[in-house]
């Protein structure tokens, strides 16, 4: 088992500042609105999609009122944008109705939201509430396979999800899933990884591939 806390010392030192590549402006729907848009497209289109998206809709009161539609024709370069607008309008409206305006703090509370499942959850939590979370997208699955926290062939987010929960520190686990990100796209890239030029390639358990 590689150690957890050698490898993330290394990844702090890469990437002290462990931001989440969507810009939200520190508002929790509209995070929670671009996490919803990122589903099978770059985080880079969704931070231009959105531009226009909360121009129009600043808020949860106003993405409530919107028509389908119109919300479509803006998220469609986000692709599968039928469900993503049905989704973002219907959670929307939960929100202002149900919960004032605000976007619930809890996992029980997010998952009632359509469109929302356990990696936007603990995205939510860990980034606009501090709560520990794994947020186990591609990245984090594949990078914490190829260290060796659990066999490759594993790709259940749910199974990773409570592996890396037990090993990786509380207070660390929102900032450990954004350098997965930024290490993944770096250095482990899903392809070619630069194993030659790995920093953490001595705890890894492929070192050289």
């Amino acid at each position: 088992m590689p150690d957890v806390q050698k490898i993330h010392a290394v990844l702090k030192s890469l990437y002290p500042d462990a931001l989440c590549s969507l810009e939200y402006e520190g508002d929790p729907w509209r995070l929670l609105i671009a996490a919803r848009l990122s589903a099978q497209c770059t985080d880079e289109r969704v931070n231009i999609v959105c531009v226009p998206l909360f121009r129009r809709y600043p808020d949860a009161a106003a993405m409530a009122e919107a028509d389908v539609g119109e919300v479509e024709t803006i998220i469609r370069p986000c692709g599968l944008f039928h469900t993503k607008a049905e989704s973002c309008v219907a959670m929307s409206k939960i929100i202002t109705r149900e919960w004032g305006g605000r976007v619930p703090d809890t996992m029980e509370g997010l998952l009632s939201l359509p469109g929302v499942g356990r990696k936007i959850a603990n995205l939510i939590l860990g980034d606009c509430f501090g709560q520990p979370g794994i947020v186990a997208d591609t990245h984090c699955i594949r990078l914490c396979g190829r260290f060796g926290f659990y066999d490759e062939s594993l790709k259940d987010p749910a199974k990773v999800e409570r592996i890396l929960s037990d090993i990786v520190p509380r207070e660390e686990q929102a900032d450990w899933c954004h350098r997965m990100v930024l290490f993944g796209r770096e250095y482990c890239t899903a392809r070619s990884p630069r194993c030659a030029e790995c920093p953490v390639r001595e705890e890894c358990a492929h070192p050289a591939r």
